[in-house]
């Protein structure tokens, strides 16, 4: 009884204590001065957050290091000296505290919501001073904290689905981390289609609720529409008996359009004066009816089909996914989930260790070491002491290798960006990065890419993905068995997880015959073939060359429908079409990417040659625009199988481990790639310092099942039928008449130096091959013959009829 009264007592007190007027203002006061450091602290850290994040993790490791060295007060002073200067640099209006207090409450807590919170105790803060009765705008606490409850929630699940999708590499998060779990935990039971619809319903029953005029201004709006009678701009339409009308450029075929004005309307156009319709004559195949409300002057009136453009602009937009509507993306449980594996910290503060007594011994001191802990590999970053030459450090690579029993290492002499030397170092038990885990990543998820391809984890363990519509070609080499094979699985995996078949189609060429037969049972889904081919995937010589020829026919097609439809590329091409501005009467069809996939290019190279390399080149230098892509792969990297053309051409690589520093010259233009360690690890370049990415795994089986689970659905009739190449027909006398048996066996050859010199002459074939002057004089005979240079004029220059080295490889 005792314990129940002072507990009474003790509540009634504090219920008092702050009952008090002078009490609630003090208090108000200090909300006011806590929402207005709040707000600067949240304003500031928009333009200064990132840089400010660093800091404060620099900071804190400082004063880790500064809590560990209390027995050292040299050590300690240095520490605290650099601590104060970190804390003077953070670029935040309110400091420190302000930097960490923005960083917790938008990034990690409800996003730019976070300034209702801030609004919230301003509210409290005028409701304690008094102020609401001042200014006679009085209100009750608990209403606005539900208000401001409901809005911070609302506003930062609706940011976390769309602006943090837009810019999703961004520092800032407009919706914060708690928004992103609303967000994610909504859109995995009720998909994007499922959020959307409960973020406009509940934003509308809130304003029922929170205003009672919500309801009577709907309904007036509703009410406003319903009267309103439709308006169209005054102007004469021409009616004719053309089966067509025309839209800017294009003209649109009558079954888009083609509906008749009745009587009622006719009338209510009339009152209206909104549309002039021009009388014109009715041939005898057109009805005649009367019509006593238009001019009393005549008692009938022709009627005739109204076609109009506005009817058009009004019809639902082209869905090229249509004829496949009930197609599903392959499901994520397709692909085999690998445990998660510890990693052994001890293992690398040892190696770090290592790494600075061997450094020591060589007399190069070290001022920092930082580490990196990747899937595969551990980046050491050394910052070296004054006066240290890199290539001291350079030159000593084997024997930090041999100091840390490591089967290769790789020294980064500096890291672009940063005062430091990286060196890194394979790890003692390498993690799998699986195919899972880089798919089902928030970043692949959520990817807008054209073309998105993930192909695994960085160094520093973030999911590493391009868009290949960017690249736009790809060249992948590297010894045998490093993964080559396993990274083009990864490409074609990441690509069937996010496209429609309507929206791409590959071209697989695998020489080597049993690389892409996996493939073959999507054929009629994703497979791209000529119209004669048996197999969808190409492995015969001549079927190749039918196919690249057939490509580049495809690519000209593109073109030539890219100039009739006024577009650039196939971006604004589709968009033109989907909004049925493009007429298909006039052979205008909706357009999929296709990427062109090569194995085993070293093989084809040798069988072939230029037949292979020429259209290859022109498919590199000229596709792009009309959404044609090429990968290709070779486990050959020498200068004569990855030519000057070619790599001109292929600003994307990928360099897999070679066994020498020359190989991975030809690859990256750079050494690195000998040094690799295999089994997945890769280069990535793009023009700059090459990126280190560890390929994620995917086994034959999870590709086996992602090829059943879209191969037993409903698909096309066929595979994607490629253009008819342009091929002489076989037995056919090339060479105007002379027998291309009865050649010479230079014939070949010296055609090429004609048409690159644009010079023919006996004396100079003479001259560069080191033959006689009849065998010389014979093969100029020849090559007019042949129609690839012209007669004899006199003492003039023969003229060479063939320009380019491509026109001449389809004339041999």
């Amino acid at each position: 009884m005792t314990k129940k009264g002072n507990s009474t007592g003790l509540f009634s007190s504090i219920k008092k204590f702050f009952s008090n007027t002078v009490t609630q203002v003090i208090c108000g006061l200090l909300l006011f001065c806590a929402a207005l450091y709040l707000f600067a602290a949240l304003a500031s850290f928009v333009p200064n957050g990132s840089a400010d994040s660093e800091k404060i993790v620099s900071f804190n490791q400082k004063t880790a290091e500064l809590a560990v060295t209390f027995n050292q007060p040299n050590k300690q002073k240095s520490l605290s000296k650099e601590v104060n200067e970190i804390k003077n640099d953070i670029g935040n209006i309110c400091g420190y505290r302000g930097a960490v207090i923005s960083e917790k409450m938008i990034n990690e807590g409800f996003g730019l919501a976070s300034f209702l919170i801030v609004a919230f105790v301003f509210t409290l803060a005028i409701k304690l001073c008094r102020i609401d009765k001042l200014i006679k705008k009085n209100f009750k606490l608990w209403k606005s904290f539900l208000v401001f409850f409901f809005l911070t929630i609302w506003v930062s699940v609706f940011f976390a689905s769309t602006a943090d999708k837009i810019f999703e590499d961004g520092f800032l998060k407009f919706g914060g981390g708690i928004g992103m779990t609303f967000f994610e935990k909504l859109h995995l039971e009720i998909k994007t289609f499922g959020v959307v619809l409960v973020l406009i319903c509940s934003l509308f029953l809130f304003l029922i609720i929170a205003f009672s005029r919500t309801i009577p201004f709907t309904k007036n709006i509703l009410e406003k529409i319903g009267k309103k009678s439709v308006n169209v701009t005054k102007k004469r339409i021409k009616i004719n008996n053309e089966p067509t009308v025309k839209i800017g450029d294009e003209i649109v075929p009558d079954e888009w359009i083609d509906f008749k004005i009745d009587d009622k309307e006719k009338k209510t156009a009339k009152k209206s004066d909104d549309i002039i319709i021009e009388n014109i004559e009715i041939k005898d195949e057109e009805i005649e009816i009367s019509d006593e409300n238009i001019e009393n002057e005549q008692d009938t009136e022709k009627k005739t089909v109204v076609k109009t453009a506005e009817y058009v602009e009004n019809l639902p937009p082209y869905n090229p996914r249509k004829d496949l509507s009930n197609y599903k993306f392959p499901e994520i449980s397709l692909l085999k989930q690998y445990p998660a594996q510890a990693t052994a910290e001890e293992d690398k503060t040892e190696r770090e260790k290592k790494i600075v007594e061997t450094l020591k011994t060589f007399g190069i001191g070290i001022k920092q070491i930082f580490r990196t802990i990747g899937p595969t590999i551990t980046l050491y970053e050394i910052v070296p002491a004054e006066g240290v030459r890199i290539n001291k450090i350079r030159n000593l690579a084997d024997d930090i290798m041999l100091s840390l029993a490591a089967i290769g290492i790789r020294i980064i002499a500096p890291i672009p960006g940063k005062g430091t030397i990286g060196i890194e170092v394979p790890n003692t038990n390498p993690k799998i990065v699986s195919m899972f885990d880089t798919i089902a990543s928030k970043k692949f998820q959520d990817s807008a890419y054209d073309l998105p391809v993930v192909l695994g984890r960085t160094i520093t363990n973030e999911v590493f993905m391009f868009d290949l519509c960017k690249m736009p070609h790809l060249l992948v080499a590297g010894a045998t068995g490093q993964g080559k094979s396993v990274g083009l699985n990864a490409i074609i995996t990441s690509l069937l997880y996010k496209k429609h078949p309507a929206e791409l189609k590959f071209v697989l060429i695998d020489p080597k015959k049993v690389e892409f037969n996996i493939y073959a049972d999507i054929e009629r889904h994703f497979l791209a073939k000529l119209p004669d081919a048996d197999e969808p995937v190409i492995t015969d010589t001549q079927k190749v060359v039918q196919t690249l020829n057939s490509l580049c026919k495809e690519m000209d097609l593109r073109y030539d429908l890219l100039k009739m439809a006024h577009s650039r590329n196939i971006k604004e091409y589709n968009e033109k079409f989907i909004s049925r501005h493009l007429n298909p009467e006039k052979g205008h069809r909706f357009l999929p990417y296709i990427v062109v996939i090569v194995d085993e290019f070293g093989d084809l190279i040798m069988t072939a040659g230029k037949e292979v390399e020429m259209p290859i080149a022109r498919i590199a230098q000229l596709a792009r625009a009309v959404g044609m892509h090429m990968i290709i792969a070779t486990q050959r990297p020498s200068v004569n199988i990855i030519t000057g053309v070619i790599k001109a051409n292929f600003p994307a690589r990928i360099a897999f481990k070679v066994s020498s520093g020359v190989d991975s010259k030809t690859i990256l233009d750079g050494s690195g790639a000998q040094q690799l360690i295999g089994r997945g690890d890769m280069l990535f370049s793009q023009g700059n310092e090459p990126t280190r990415v560890q390929c994620a795994f995917v086994d034959t089986p999870e590709v086996e099942n992602i090829v059943h689970f879209i191969g037993d659905q409903q698909g096309y009739p066929t595979a994607f039928v490629l253009p008819e190449p342009d091929v002489a027909p076989s037995g056919e006398v090339s060479g105007g008449g002379l027998d291309a048996g009865k050649r010479d066996s230079m014939f070949d050859e010296v055609a090429r130096l004609v048409v690159q010199t644009q010079m023919a002459s006996a004396s100079n074939i003479q001259r560069k091959f080191s033959i006689g002057f009849a065998r010389a004089a014979r093969l100029v005979d020849q090559l007019e013959a042949a129609g690839i240079v012209g007669a004899q004029d006199g003492s003039k220059p023969r003229q060479v009829l063939i320009s380019t080295e491509y026109d001449l490889e389809k004339k041999l």
